[in-house]
């Protein structure tokens, strides 16, 4: 995978750094690159079988990535994350640095271990409801990424969206989280929203199951479980936000 990487730069890597006032959207060659990456024979097919439902290229066009840039990738399921397969492999050829925080590692109760704070260019979050669910209140999180970002950086969020009319479950047992709350907790942190998205909805996914997001794929917990395969994963909003300069 990473010799596949280092081909496709030496023939294709022409990108601009996205950080300012408006953040452009990726780059006609970084989204060729990122597409050679989601295309090879070497990532595990468990991974390509999801792209029909998170719309890696997509998303990540969205959000702007560049290759150049330092950016964080919140909880990203160790080495072999879904995301971090894509992310890392890139903005390590591209010249850009990437770090991550682990799951369950204490954060943000001290500072995440050799994240350069004020430094990041771009803060990746995909489907990390353990904002709510694993220690500190989503507050404290968005907080840390805040202090991470440089002024004008980024932080980019894909999420379980949850049923609006339902107030949001402070714990999020069931795994989703309400668009708007998660909006209203960003902003108070002091982010601006810059864009959304929809390219991660699925209408399908009305959000009453047995066992939450989890019935869905891939988790597939609990009963009915080809009646949730075939809804197929979970309703998603996307967002960007930008931290002021």
């Amino acid at each position: 995978m990473r010799r596949l990487v280092l081909i496709a730069f030496s023939f294709v890597f022409a990108v601009s750094s996205g950080v300012g006032a408006e953040r452009p959207q990726a780059s006609a060659d970084t989204q060729s690159l990122l597409k050679l990456l989601i295309e090879s024979p070497e990532r595990p097919g468990r991974h390509v079988a999801r792209d029909q439902y998170r719309h890696p290229l997509e998303t990540l066009t969205f959000m702007g990535f560049d290759p150049t840039e330092a950016v964080v990738e919140i909880f990203p399921g160790g080495p072999g994350g879904w995301y971090r397969r894509l992310i890392e492999p890139l903005t390590v050829a591209g010249g850009g640095r990437y770090f991550h925080v682990a799951g369950r590692s204490g954060w943000p109760g001290s500072e995440a271990q050799d994240i350069p704070y004020g430094a990041i260019d771009m803060v990746y979050v995909f489907r990390v409801h353990g904002f709510l669910i694993y220690g500190a209140p989503a507050e404290d999180h968005l907080a840390d990424i805040y202090r991470m970002l440089k002024p004008g950086g980024y932080l980019g969020v894909v999420d379980h969206a949850g049923d609006e009319e339902i107030e949001q479950d402070p714990v999020s047992q069931n795994g989703y989280v309400n668009e708007s709350y998660f909006r209203t907790t960003a902003e108070n942190t002091g982010f601006e929203l810059v864009r959304t998205s929809d390219v991660n909805r699925n209408p399908a996914d009305n959000k009453d199951h047995p066992m939450g997001v989890y019935s869905l794929p891939p988790s597939l917990r609990g009963p009915n479980k080809e009646a949730h395969r075939a809804i197929g994963e979970s309703d998603r909003f996307t967002h960007l936000y930008r931290k002021p300069r």
